[in-house]
């Protein structure tokens, strides 16, 4: 399958027809956006659009109108070949926000290299106990220099939920918790998303975040999936490359909230 074949699959897979838990998935003619349910947060989001230059401004509006009735902020997720092609200057013209943008990588777990598909030799667990969410807060905080404590609420919330969805690890180094990441599973797709590899400064090298790769990537191949997709930071892309993911475009998202845009 090639890059363009599999960022065709991904739209209509990961971005026009995905759902999750916890989010209310409300389809308009124009763009596909997802609520968040009772105690599941303050942010919606859209994660998909289907755009023309005549009817984008528009469309625009009609979002902000519609999150800000609810008393949401929300995000508008980017990605390189969306429509129009001024699409990130017309956000920011309403008021959005850019924040960093992330290279989309593909893996396809038919094609992934030995050092994946090998028996780990470091020493990765699973998280199952609310309790261990506060290491990887804790990781998380130290390696961004910022506070994850909406990241802790959110991963409590996803140990409770049925069906495994999501799958949480750590990586542990002379008995520390010292690297974290996870994975979710999106049934009646070919996908399963990494998210939030970390590793802390000192432990480094030792080859920890290979291994909560390949932890991973094999466990998505014993649940049925073929693909594995990130959004990669500048830190992880060049690793993941390595191990055989491909770039299949840019990613950037565009925060819209009451106060920034009264103040635009």
């Amino acid at each position: 399958m090639d890059i363009e074949q599999l960022l065709a699959l991904f739209d209509e897979q990961q971005r026009r027809n995905a759902e999750f838990v916890g989010e209310l998935r409300d389809v308009t003619p124009a763009v596909v956006r997802h609520l968040p349910l009772a105690g599941r947060g303050r942010e919606g989001f859209v994660l998909y659009s289907q755009l023309t230059a005549d009817n984008a401004d528009r469309v625009i509006a009609e979002q902000i109108t519609f999150f800000a009735g609810l008393g949401l902020a929300f995000e508008w997720k980017l990605y390189g070949h969306d429509l129009p092609a001024d699409l990130g200057e017309r956000l920011a013209a309403h008021g959005f926000v850019p924040e960093t943008p992330e290279a989309l990588l593909v893996l396809d777990l038919a094609d992934a290299p030995a050092a994946l598909r090998q028996p780990l030799r470091a020493d990765v667990r699973r998280v199952t106990d609310p309790a261990q969410v506060a290491d990887i807060v804790a990781i998380h905080d130290q390696v961004w220099g910022e506070s994850h404590a909406w990241l802790g609420e959110e991963l409590v919330q996803e140990l409770a939920e049925p069906g495994e969805l999501t799958h949480i690890y750590l990586a542990y180094a002379d008995g520390v918790p010292a690297s974290a990441a996870r994975i979710h599973f999106h049934p009646g797709t070919q996908f399963a998303s990494l998210w939030g590899g970390s590793t802390l400064p000192a432990y480094r090298r030792r080859g920890l975040y290979t291994a909560l790769l390949a932890m991973r990537g094999q466990e998505a191949l014993r649940r049925g999936f073929r693909f594995l997709t990130v959004d990669a930071s500048p830190m992880s892309r060049p690793i993941l490359e390595r191990h055989g993911f491909q770039f299949l475009t840019w990613t950037t998202p565009y925060k819209w909230r009451q106060a920034q845009a009264s103040e635009s």
